[in-house]
Formats: C-alpha cells, sequence, structure tokens
C-alpha cells in the first residue's frame, strides 16, 4: 500500500527533529534534495559573517586574530566537527580543500608504508570513488613510483594483499550512495599490513561516524555539504593519534610546511619545526570569513544533539530514503527508472539514485523547473571500463527535509514524466556545472 500524502503529514509532525527545519533559508516553493553537494544556508550564518566583518575585521582590525580568537577557529570549529565523527578533542582541524588535505595525508601514509614495508606499491581504491580523490592519488603515485589501481566495490578485500601501501575509500560513493563498512574495511587493511585513508565528504553531518572506534588511520572531509559550511567552506583533516610522534620525523611529515603549521608559528625562526597536535596540517593564514560561516554550519548539525543527535538523524535519514525508494517505484512505475543505490539501508547513506535509460541531465533540469532541486550525475562512455549510467542523485539532508517533501518531489518526477516535459529542448543544454 502507498504512503499518502496526508500519512506524511501526520510523520513530520511526530518528528522531534522537524523544529530544525526553521534554522534554514529556503526559497519558497522549492524543495531541496541536494544537501549532498551544498547544504542549506543556516539562519545565523548572515549575521555572524556580518558581525565578523563589520565588528571584528571593521574595528578590532588585527587585534582580532587574539581579542576575536581568529586564530583559535581552525581548531575550535574542528573540535566540534570531532563531536560528529567519533574523534577526540584537538585531533582534527579545519584547513584547506579536501583535495589539499587528501594530498597531505597519502603524502604522510605512503611515507610510512615506504618506511615500513618498502616493497609494498599499491594504493587500492574503486573505480567510482569521487574523481578528485583519484587525481590526488594518481598525481602522488606517479612522482613517488607506487601504482593505483581500481577496482569494484565487492573486490576490494579480496585485493587487499601484501602488495597493498594503503586503502583509499570515500565512506559513502558519490554516485551510488553505497556506504562502506568504515570499521571491516580498516580491519581488513590492517590485517594485511596495509593503512587505511578515508574520505567523510558524504558522511559527516549525515550519519553516525567513529574515527577512533574503527581505528582509521587517516580522513579528510568536506564542510559545505551536510555540514552546512556554504559554498567553498574549508574542509578537515584527522588522523590518529598512533601516528602522532613519527609524523615529527623529515621523512614523513606532511610536506605542505607552511607557517601555520609550525610549533610556533611567530617565532619566525628559519628552520621549520613541526606542531605537535591536528596543527601540524595547518599551511597557510586561515580564512576567517568562510571559517565563521562553518562553524555556523557545524552548530546547526550539533543543534540535533538534545534530540538524539547523530543516532536521531541517521534514523530519519533512513526513513526518509526508504520512502522516496517506494514513492518512485510505485507512483514512477513505467518509466524506466532503475534503483542504482543500495536497497538496504544498512549498506547507503543518506542520498539515493536512480538510472534513465534516456537522458538523466534533461530530466533533472525538468524537475528543478518544477521546484525539485536534485542533481545528475554523467554516465561514463559505452567503450569505457567499466560503463556507467546517468544518474539523477537526490540528497536527503534530515535536519530540514520533511516526509512531505519527500512525496511532493516524487509527485512532480511523476508529473516530469507524464507531461514528457524533459524532452523539451530548453532541458538539453547541460550548464557548466551539473
Amino acid at each position: 500500500m502507498t504512503t499518502t500524502r496526508e500519512q506524511c503529514v501526520a510523520l513530520d509532525a511526530a518528528d522531534a527533529l522537524a523544529p530544525l527545519r526553521d534554522s534554514f533559508e529556503l526559497p519558497p516553493g522549492t524543495i531541496y534534495l541536494d544537501g549532498n553537494s551544498l547544504g542549506l544556508l543556516p539562519r545565523a550564518t548572515p549575521a555572524r559573517v556580518q558581525h565578523v566583518v563589520q565588528s571584528e575585521w571593521g574595528h578590532g582590525l588585527i587585534a582580532s586574530w587574539n581579542s576575536a580568537g581568529w586564530i583559535d577557529l581552525p581548531e575550535r570549529v574542528g573540535d566540534k566537527i570531532a563531536r560528529l565523527v567519533g574523534a577526540a578533542p584537538g585531533e582534527l582541524v579545519v584547513a584547506d580543500s579536501t583535495s589539499v588535505n587528501l594530498y597531505k595525508v597519502l603524502s604522510v601514509a605512503l611515507a610510512i608504508a615506504r618506511a615500513d614495508a618498502p616493497g609494498r606499491r599499491v594504493i587500492l581504491s574503486e573505480h567510482s570513488n569521487f574523481p578528485t580523490d583519484l587525481y590526488i592519488a594518481e598525481s602522488l603515485a606517479r612522482e613517488r613510483g607506487f601504482e593505483l589501481r581500481r577496482v569494484e566495490p565487492d573486490e576490494i578485500t579480496a585485493q587487499l594483499g601484501d602488495q597493498t601501501a594503503l586503502l583509499l575509500l570515500t565512506q559513502v560513493n558519490y554516485r551510488s550512495g553505497r556506504l562502506h563498512d568504515m570499521a571491516a574495511l580498516t580491519a581488513a587493511a590492517h590485517a594485511t599490513g596495509a593503512l587505511a585513508v578515508w574520505d567523510l565528504a558524504h558522511s559527516a553531518g549525515a550519519l553516525p561516524v567513529d574515527l577512533n572506534g574503527a581505528a582509521a588511520d587517516f580522513v579528510v572531509g568536506c564542510g559545505y555539504k551536510y555540514l552546512n559550511g556554504g559554498p567553498g567552506a574549508p574542509a578537515f583533516v584527522w588522523s590518529h593519534s598512533r601516528h602522532a610522534a613519527r609524523m615529527d620525523r623529515d621523512d614523513i611529515r606532511q610536506p605542505l610546511s607552511g607557517w601555520m603549521g609550525h610549533a610556533a608559528p611567530f617565532e619566525f625562526t628559519p628552520g621549520y619545526r613541526s606542531a605537535a597536535c591536528s596543527r601540524r596540517y595547518l599551511c597557510g593564514t586561515p580564512p576567517i570569513l568562510s571559517l565563521a560561516a562553518l562553524e555556523c554550519g557545524v552548530d546547526s548539525v550539533l543543534a540535533a544533539e538534545p534530540l538524539g543527535g547523530m543516532a536521531a538523524l541517521r534514523a530519519k535519514s533512513i526513513a526518509l530514503c526508504d520512502l522516496f525508494i517506494a514513492l518512485v517505484e510505485t507512483r514512477c512505475a513505467g518509466h524506466d527508472l532503475v534503483l542504482a543505490s543500495p536497497r538496504d539501508a544498512a549498506e547507503r547513506g543518506s542520498q539515493v539514485s536512480f538510472t534513465h535509460t534516456e537522458s538523466g541531465g534533461a530530466v533533472m533540469q525538468a524537475l528543478i523547473a518544477h521546484g525539485v532541486v536534485g542533481d545528475f550525475r554523467a554516465g561514463s562512455p559505452p567503450h569505457a571500463a567499466p560503463a556507467s549510467p546517468d544518474l539523477l542523485r537526490f540528497g536527503f539532508a534530515p535536519l530540514y527535509t520533511r516526509f512531505v517533501d519527500v512525496w511532493d518531489a516524487v509527485e512532480q518526477l511523476r508529473q516530469v514524466f507524464g507531461s514528457r516535459a524533459w524532452q523539451r529542448p530548453v532541458f538539453r543544454h547541460r550548464g557548466t556545472v551539473t
């Protein structure tokens, strides 16, 4: 039996997390299912950024590095993110972009592998890992004499072996939404003598993560998706405490040894001496305006703590995704939509992807014109190995997505197919950003 709109309204009325939606800006008439690409604007962010600009910068000037605590923002915001991902205070820091942070931790991990097991030369990842992760890994592999080996997700455990230096995975696959078991795969990597490097871009703020419990080695993550930090928000980086002492060695130290990562940056000494904590991952001057916006975004997630925290957010996320899958497969049956995400919620992050036989991009553009914002990812060409189809991706941020939004989104999708609106030429144009 199909869930009705009235039943969705009742689910929202009973949802303890529902009041958190009022903490975000959302254009009228818009159903936003793209929080896995860019989170909504928290209502607190504009005033916070304006205060930093007008008061702290405008009046406090350079003194605000001390008086307003600018210098501590990377660690302060890092400690807040740590509460969401199972890290201890002082272990995680906000810095740079995900790509830059990945370069840092992969460099360290490869240096450790070279020191401990010189014969290991394989970086193992999956074919559909996020491209920037593969690009960074490929460039480092080429530079340092390693091999980047890409396999299908079901082949990962079998491919781990005595040649594997490190395993590089994104916890939630950006295309399919498949959720990797961090603890199990990290243990499998360690059992073969390999290190485990994880990207939390599509999981931090969306589902419970326990970095120390999983004994991960190195982690990077994104600030502008489920953490609602704003476009281009700074990223974060973490390493397990067991690696800290070794990272003081010149042959293992993270390579971007900028002044902010110095043990005493304002001594201005000519020789580099690494900080002994998470600050070792800092490089240049922190972006204060972006950090202030990110702190508001992280606070918007932490606001769920009194209501059950990440466990409650995860439970709602699963319910939203399950409802979406069920409604699409019943109300949009016969329109060549095929589920590309795991049906089992335990194997899925907070997004659902469907393939469409013809033009996923045009379908998504027509849906956006109907007020439902998701996104589209192009498939690979037929001759590629492995080939992949176009994807319609829908991200469900439980902080602000309602059950009635799910019902209404599927109704609009049904209308797009019923009217064949997606076949109009106007929806065939593909913008630079998709």
